[in-house]
């Protein structure tokens, strides 16, 4: 039989990873918590996606179809490749936007204590001085400052105040931070 006439199977790899990216992280029956500039990025993302990226890989493949032998044709396998990758994408982010519960740490009204969207300057155990931002497990981005609110350093400074020393269980055991500074608002 020509495989043109075969069903396409998923790799081990696919056919495991549902998300298409990280699988969901957050604890069960916790909220999607994000911030507004969050949410906004994840709407940009799946706009991109669904109006710009696919159709322009439809047409590539639908491009290749028609130059005949599929099996040896490079432009097809890989264009219906990348569209299983931008279908299973969008699964993943259509999920993550009708669950996310947009929160703006802006309209925070206890600044005294760290919650989501805070900003915090600690210091840690080796005297080194960190500044984080707060945020969902969707904006997370380490480099860039920004921490989920169910990361271990998050859920110790939760609710601490300045000049709290908290304790943070890491995988090298349990270490002690003291909060210097917290914001809410601007970007951080």
């Amino acid at each position: 039989m020509s495989k043109a006439f075969t069903k396409e199977t998923e790799t081990e790899e696919e056919a495991t990873d549902e998300g298409g990216d990280a699988p969901d992280q957050l604890p069960a029956g916790s909220k999607n918590y994000i911030r507004p500039q969050g949410f906004k990025d994840l709407e940009t993302e799946l706009h991109q996606l669904r109006r710009v990226e696919r159709p322009k890989v439809v047409e590539i493949v639908s491009w290749a179809a028609g130059n005949g032998d599929r099996s040896e044709n490079g432009d097809y396998i890989y264009g219906k490749k990348r569209l299983r990758e931008i279908d299973r994408r969008i699964r993943y982010l259509t999920k993550r936007h009708e669950s996310a519960h947009v929160v703006d740490p802006a309209l925070q009204k206890n600044h005294a204590q760290v919650f989501f969207g805070a900003t915090v300057t600690y210091i840690d155990h080796h005297d080194a001085e960190r500044t984080i931002t707060i945020v969902g497990v969707d904006e997370a981005d380490t480099d860039a400052g920004l921490v989920s609110w169910v990361s271990p350093v998050a859920r110790a400074l939760l609710k601490a105040r300045v000049g709290d020393t908290v304790k943070v269980r890491t995988p090298a055991g349990e270490e002690e931070i003291e909060v210097l500074a917290i914001r809410y608002g601007g970007n951080a």
